[in-house]
């Protein structure tokens, strides 16, 4: 299996190369300066390899939700790669990728992911594991802050418990337990997840590869409609 996977949705850049057993990544966190850097970490990450691009099976890239520039510029350069090869695209969430990462790092088991979502509002999703993998409990949400409700013992990180840290803990509708600071999603967590997305055969095409939102007002053209 080889996939490449990117990440521009939040301020941490990122970019990650899976080939077969073995990982590699670039991550750096540098606000608004993604369109510089993520080519050049593609293309130091494939010539480190000795791959090309035509090689790989797929492209997984952050679809959001994030910053809205962030994950554009995510989705376009994933669009870009994958038609200039007839490669597929995987979308990941960054909500999943999150929980990917605190099971990598802390080894937790059951994570809520928040995301600022700005106007005192989160980007939210709780996941468990299942052999290895973060698998999403329900549907990802953007609510208010006294809208983030579930039921269970939770670990919770992302850029929306940073801002809203108090509120949380303070919530008598949310059980947080343990928690993380200051962590951002990270290539290599989405490759992992693409891998286990491509074996279950979730992919699409690279002009049918669209970022995720959450919030229904923002509209988005495909690559044939641009």
């Amino acid at each position: 299996m080889k996939i490449l996977a990117i990440d521009t949705a939040t301020e941490a850049c990122s970019a990650a190369l899976l080939l077969n057993n073995s990982h590699e990544e670039i991550f750096e966190i540098i606000p608004r300066q993604h369109t510089d850097r993520i080519l050049p970490m593609i293309d130091q990450l494939l010539n480190k390899a000795n791959i090309s691009l035509s090689q790989l099976d797929a492209v997984a890239f952050n679809c959001g939700p994030g910053s809205f520039t962030g994950v554009r510029v995510a989705t376009s350069v994933a669009q870009g790669l994958a038609f200039s090869c007839n490669l597929p695209v995987i979308p990941v969430s960054s909500l999943a990728a999150l929980a990917q990462l605190a099971y990598r790092e802390q080894n937790k088991e059951k994570v809520l992911s928040a995301i600022d979502a700005r106007m005192n509002e989160v980007y939210w999703g709780c996941y468990h594991l299942e052999s290895g993998i973060m698998k999403m409990v329900s549907g990802e949400k953007v609510t208010p802050v006294s809208g983030v409700i579930t039921k269970g013992d939770w670990h919770c990180l992302g850029s929306g418990w940073d801002t809203y840290e108090s509120e949380l803990k303070q919530s008598n509708q949310v059980n947080i337990t343990s928690s993380s600071l200051s962590c951002f999603p990270h290539a290599l967590d989405i490759a992992v997840l693409a891998e286990d997305l491509y074996e279950n055969k979730k992919m699409v095409s690279a002009e049918n590869a669209i970022p995720s939102y959450i919030r229904d007002e923002v509209t988005w053209k495909k690559i044939s409609e641009q």
